[in-house]
């Protein structure tokens, strides 16, 4: 079978990247324009700022691509899109210049869901070995995925509220952190101790997760210290969170590997570079003896690599879309 060159393009929050991959498993070239000083002075992404930004950036980083690839439209043998979730404005930015590089390059036109982008993230650091579990940890999503084989995604469970990178980013507010405050905190964290009651959400024998109820907790602890004229120790609120957290999601993920027999776990999603939540991965797979894939930090935020290595296999599985294609804001991994 001869190479095949995917070209991805991303844009389904306050990302523009376009990326090159080559047979799903080799990066050939990459460019990501990020917002995030832009959107820092609102403490979060501003839908509407971030589709102007997408407008003015996007043809600038698919020529920067080509460039730094030294290839052309005419090497490339399909297009791969983020067709959804995320915000309905930009989302359409990127897939109306997918569709418009479709039609004039007569390029296949391949509709990739932004959890599997994430997910076969990994497949360019390692071959994805199934039956495997996909933790997936990101601002809009936690769930838990079963693979037992390429493209075949089976929900095993998920976030009943908040997910966990959202319930991070407004942790960290109450804290005194600015956007985006994931990182911070999860850097924070490192210099203090597991000193506040917290309690551990949802912590029941099923698959799916909540957070609201931890987030709340935080809120009116934080509240109730200002009450009592009491310094509210941040990195110790921190790491108590934190802890909390690594304990909500690796016990539903010992839960699965035990029940499904499963003996390769990948973690996907921009909550999967926090440090925290890897070491306590680590430490479970190495408990249980099974196989563990994080990808490298680059990998773990939006990125148009990883949507053009799940759409080469995408392709194979024979998703193929039209000029009819249209975004989604919500969608189901299927």
């Amino acid at each position: 079978m001869k190479d095949m060159y995917i070209l991805g393009i991303e844009s389904s929050c306050d990302e523009t990247s376009v990326s090159i991959v080559k047979n799903g498993t080799e990066e050939i070239a990459t460019i990501i324009s990020s917002q995030i000083d832009i959107h820092k002075d609102y403490g979060g992404v501003v839908p509407e700022i971030a589709s102007r930004h997408h407008v003015k950036n996007i043809t600038i980083v698919l020529e920067e691509c080509l460039q730094k690839a030294n290839m052309t439209m005419n090497d490339i043998d399909a297009i791969a899109i983020t067709y959804g979730p995320g915000l309905i404005g930009s989302l359409l930015i990127g897939l109306e210049a997918a569709k418009t590089l479709s039609f004039i390059y007569n390029k296949p036109l391949i509709p990739v869901h932004h959890i599997a982008g994430h997910i076969y993230a990994n497949s360019l650091v390692k071959e994805l070995e199934f039956p495997l579990l996909a933790v997936v940890v990101s601002g809009g999503h936690t769930e838990l995925i079963e693979m037992k084989k390429h493209y075949s995604f089976n929900k095993l469970g998920g976030t009943l509220d908040d997910a966990v990178g959202e319930c991070y980013d407004k942790v960290a507010r109450v804290i005194g952190l600015e956007y985006p405050g994931g990182p911070k905190l999860d850097q924070l964290s490192n210099e203090g101790e597991d000193t506040y009651k917290l309690p551990i959400p949802l912590n029941d024998n099923s698959y799916n997760f909540s957070f609201s109820g931890l987030k709340s907790a935080v809120i009116n602890l934080a509240h109730n210290e200002e009450q009592r004229k009491n310094e509210l120790r941040q990195a110790d609120l921190a790491k108590s969170f934190q802890n909390v957290i690594v304990k909500s999601i690796t016990s539903k993920v010992r839960k699965a590997i035990l029940e499904r027999n499963i003996k390769h776990i990948i973690v996907a999603g921009g909550v999967a570079a926090n440090k925290a939540l890897r070491k306590g991965m680590e430490d479970l797979a190495n408990e249980l003896k099974a196989d563990l894939s994080i990808p490298p930090i680059k990998y773990c935020t939006d990125n148009a690599a990883m949507i053009a290595a799940a759409g080469y296999y995408a392709y194979l599985d024979k998703r193929i879309g039209d000029l009819n294609l249209n975004s989604k804001s919500q969608d189901i991994l299927q």
